[in-house]
């Protein structure tokens, strides 16, 4: 029964991470927008990010809008203050979103980010690719009133515009993997329990994102972790459609040598946001989350 369970929230600060910001791009002689569509000042960039803020890894892009435009949205490049943000819609209906063309992966910013990953890969740093979920995606994409209308009226063609959206998402960590990227990292920032409520967001859960997850599982492999955002999977824990299972390290580490550990041995972990800098698992028990299998 939809709206029986009750989902916890996650709150996100990003307290310790200033991403794009002046403290950051100043004396790195790098010209704004241009350093955010070539592969070589996409992988500076990620690693004045990485050694400013005394992270241990690269994370790309710098913005949610990759993807999208490379499906044909308009896309506002920013500057050296602020990154890459969706601009006027190009959707009014479920017919424009399914006229949306693929993404192809041989060219374009999309490509300029995944080329940055190998760069930082050969330079011997632990790369993270994030990927954006159905929400983010449709809302950079369409009027969100009209968005949350159309999940409301027609769920059908609703859960079909996010399959044809994040499934696009399935061939890019094939190509992450392809590029030497460890970590893939979900998140959806326009699809939280805050902004959708807990009726809608089991809603959202149960139609459309376990089994999303449970496809990108299949991609992951031996040589990858998929880290969600917590907010992702503490509602698929609660609404029943992901367990946990905890992975005992013997020691206090960082979160993310928590991860790479983790590589073929566990697929999926939320156990806290991956840009909270420094985070360690105190215990040295990680959570890995287990996708159940879809109920008839």
């Amino acid at each position: 029964m939809v709206g029986a369970k009750k989902i916890r929230d996650f709150r996100c600060t990003y307290a310790n991470s200033v991403g794009v910001s002046p403290e950051v791009t100043q004396g790195l002689d790098l010209e704004f927008p241009d350093a955010y569509c070539h592969r070589d000042t996409m992988a500076t960039l990620s690693l004045a990010i990485k050694e400013h803020d005394g992270a241990n890894f690269c994370l790309l892009p710098f913005c949610r809008t990759v993807e999208v435009e490379a499906m044909g949205g308009n896309v506002k490049l920013g500057d050296a203050k602020s990154c890459p943000r969706a601009a006027d819609p190009v959707c009014e209906s479920y017919e424009d979103f399914m006229a949306l063309p693929d993404i192809d992966f041989s060219q374009g910013r999309i490509r300029e980010v995944l080329e940055a990953c190998r760069i930082l890969k050969q330079r011997g740093e632990t790369v993270c690719l994030e990927i954006v979920g159905p929400w983010t995606m449709m809302q950079s994409l369409m009027d969100a009133a009209k968005v949350f209308k159309m999940f409301r009226k027609q769920p059908d063609q609703a859960v079909e515009v996010m399959w044809k959206l994040a499934g696009q998402l399935l061939p890019y960590v094939d190509e992450a993997r392809e590029c030497g990227v460890d970590v893939i990292t979900l998140s959806d920032s326009a699809g939280t329990l805050s902004i959708l409520g807990p009726r809608v967001m089991e809603k959202s859960m149960l139609l459309f994102m376990a089994d999303f997850v449970r496809a990108l599982d299949e991609r992951i492999g031996g040589s990858m972790v998929l880290q969600l955002c917590p907010k992702i999977a503490y509602a698929l824990i609660d609404t029943g459609c992901a367990e946990v299972k905890i992975h005992d390290l013997g020691e206090s580490v960082d979160f993310l040598e928590a991860l790479l550990r983790l590589r073929g041995e566990a697929r999926i972990v939320g156990q806290t946001c991956i840009k909270y800098v420094g985070v360690r698992v105190l215990n040295g028990k990680i959570r890995e989350l287990v996708m159940k299998e879809p109920q008839a």
